[in-house]
C-alpha cells in the first residue's frame, strides 16, 4: 500500500504493508461552490452579532489580526475580500492596521508578508507584525491566573474595531485553533504566552484535542482576549487541500464555538485500539516548517500509540528547530547537549537567581514628606451602568505622605486615558511630586506620556 504523506509544499510516498495498516484521516469535506460569496454572505449575516458593517463608525480604527507562515489560513484570499469590503463601507486606508498575529514566532519577512497577503496588500496598507518581547508594543489587561500582567498588542487594544481572522482545526493543548488564539497568545507578550502555557495549564487533563470549556489553557485565552473588548471573528475550515469548507463569522466566542463544532465531525475519528507504530505528518506546508510546530503531529500520534510504541513523523522542518531560536542558537555555538540539559540548567539558574534576590538587603521608605512622591497603577473592576454590566479601567494616583487618592474610571487602559488620569489628579491635588514610585512592571513605558502630562 502506497500512502502519500503531507510533506513541505509536496507529497512524501511511503509504502505500507498491505494487511497491517490503517489510515486515519479526516471525513471528505467538499470545498465551498464559492468562497468569495461565501464569505460576504458571513460578514452580512455573523453569528451572534450584527453585521460587520454596522461596526464601522465614520474614522473608527480598524485592526485585523491575522496569522503568521507557520499557519495553512487563505489569507491571500480572505484579507483582499475583506479589504476590498471595508472600502466599499467607505473605509479609508489610513483607518486599518493588519497585524501578524506571531505569537512568540519570528517576525514574518516582507516576502512572507507578500505570500501571505499578497504584494499589493502589503504596498498599499498597513501591515504590522505583531512584538511580543516588547512591552511598549502591548498595554497590560489585569493579570493571568499566575499572576503575570495580561500583556497585549496596543494596536489590538486601542482599535474601535477588531477583526479576528483564521482558520479552525483541532489543537493539542488549546482545543481547538482558531477564536480567541487569535488575540491570546496571538498578539500577546511572551511572558503572558509562557505564563499560559505553563505546567500547571498543560498538565490539566482537559488540556487537549478537542477539549475548550473546563480546559483552563483555553479559557484563559477567552478570558483575557474578551477584556480587550468585543472583537468580530472571521475564521473558515478547511480540507485536505486547503480548500475552505466552512465560514464562521460573528461575536468571538460564539461563532468559534459554531465552527470548532464543525470541525470536530470532520477532523476527529475514533480508533478501537492502540497501535504499535504510528507514522504521522504536521499536515505539509506551512505547517511543518518547523520542529517545534511538529509537536502537533507528535501529539495527535501519541493518542493513539500503545505505550511503549512508536512515533514516526514526517515533517520537512525547512526553518529548522525554528531558525534563532535559543536552542537553535546553543546547536550553532556547538553545544551537544540535549533540550532537558538547557531546562535543567535554566531551572538550576532561576532557582540560585530567586535565592539571591530574597536575600538581598531591601530599604521601602514608609514616611514620605509632603509633595515628595505620588503612586500611579490601574485596576479592572465590575460595574452596572444603565442596566448593562461591563468591565471598566480605574486609574489611580495616589499621595504618598498624605494617602489621598484621585481615582477616575475609562473604557480601556490607553496612553490617552494615562494622560488624562495624571493631569485630571495633578490638578485635583492642585500640584505635581517631586517623583514617582513606579507600582506596577508597565509603568517604564508611560515615562514619555507622563512628562507630557506634567
Amino acid at each position: 500500500m502506497m500512502v502519500p504523506l503531507a510533506y513541505g509544499r509536496g507529497w512524501l510516498p511511503v509504502t505500507f504493508p498491505d494487511d497491517a495498516t490503517t489510515v486515519i484521516e479526516p471525513r471528505p469535506t467538499p470545498p465551498l461552490r464559492d468562497e468569495h460569496a461565501s464569505v460576504l454572505a458571513a460578514l452580512e449575516a455573523p453569528i451572534g452579532a450584527s453585521p460587520l458593517q454596522e461596526w464601522l463608525k465614520p474614522g473608527c480604527r480598524i485592526c485585523i489580526l491575522f496569522t503568521d507562515i507557520t499557519r495553512a489560513t487563505p489569507n491571500d484570499r480572505l484579507i483582499p475580500w475583506l479589504l476590498a469590503y471595508l472600502e466599499r463601507a467607505g473605509v479609508q486606508r489610513d483607518q486599518v492596521t493588519l497585524l501578524c498575529q506571531l505569537g512568540t514566532h519570528r517576525p514574518c519577512t516582507r516576502e512572507e508578508l507578500e505570500h501571505l497577503l499578497t504584494p499589493e496588500v502589503v504596498a498599499n496598507w498597513r501591515v504590522l507584525n505583531h512584538e511580543p518581547f516588547n512591552h511598549d508594543a502591548c498595554v497590560a489587561l489585569g493579570t493571568t491566573r499566575t499572576g503575570v500582567p495580561a500583556w497585549i498588542n496596543r494596536h489590538c487594544v486601542e482599535a474601535d474595531v477588531r477583526i479576528v481572522t483564521g482558520f479552525i482545526e483541532p489543537h493539542f493543548f488549546a482545543g481547538f485553533s482558531g477564536g480567541p488564539k487569535g488575540i491570546m497568545p496571538g498578539v500577546a507578550h511572551v511572558d503572558t504566552v509562557m505564563s499560559n502555557h505553563g505546567a500547571q495549564n498543560l498538565g490539566n487533563p482537559k488540556a487537549s484535542f478537542g477539549h475548550c470549556e473546563g480546559n483552563p489553557v483555553w479559557e484563559e485565552m477567552l478570558e483575557i482576549a474578551q477584556r480587550v473588548g468585543p472583537s468580530f471573528l472571521l475564521n473558515v475550515t478547511l480540507n485536505d487541500r486547503k480548500e475552505i469548507t466552512g465560514v464562521f463569522a460573528g461575536e468571538l466566542a460564539t461563532a468559534h464555538r459554531a465552527g470548532r463544532e464543525t470541525v470536530r465531525q470532520a477532523a476527529m475519528q475514533p480508533v478501537d485500539a492502540p497501535f504499535e507504530v504510528v507514522v504521522t505528518t504536521n499536515s505539509g506546508f506551512p505547517l511543518d516548517q518547523n520542529l517545534y510546530q511538529g509537536v502537533k503531529g507528535m501529539s495527535a500520534a501519541a493518542r493513539i500509540v500503545r505505550p511503549g510504541g512508536t512515533i514516526i513523523l514526517a515533517a520537512e522542518c525547512s526553518d529548522g528547530i525554528p531558525t534563532g531560536s535559543p536552542y537553535d542558537l546553543l546547536l550553532r555555538e556547538g553545544f551537544d547537549g540535549s533540550y532537558d540539559a538547557v531546562r535543567r540548567y535554566a531551572a538550576r539558574w532561576r532557582q540560585a537567581r530567586r535565592r539571591d534576590v530574597m536575600n538581598a538587603p531591601a530599604f521601602i521608605p514608609l514616611l514620605f514628606r509632603p509633595g515628595e512622591a505620588y503612586q500611579f497603577d490601574w485596576s479592572h473592576e465590575d460595574v452596572e451602568i444603565a442596566g448593562k454590566p461591563m468591565r471598566v479601567k480605574v486609574a489611580h494616583v495616589r499621595l504618598c505622605a498624605s494617602r489621598a487618592v484621585y481615582v477616575r474610571a475609562y473604557p480601556r487602559e490607553t496612553q490617552e486615558m494615562v494622560v488624562d488620569a495624571h493631569a485630571r489628579g495633578f490638578a485635583f491635588f492642585g500640584g505635581v511630586t517631586l517623583r514617582r514610585i513606579a507600582a506596577a512592571a508597565k509603568m517604564p513605558e508611560y515615562q514619555g506620556v507622563v512628562d507630557e502630562a506634567l
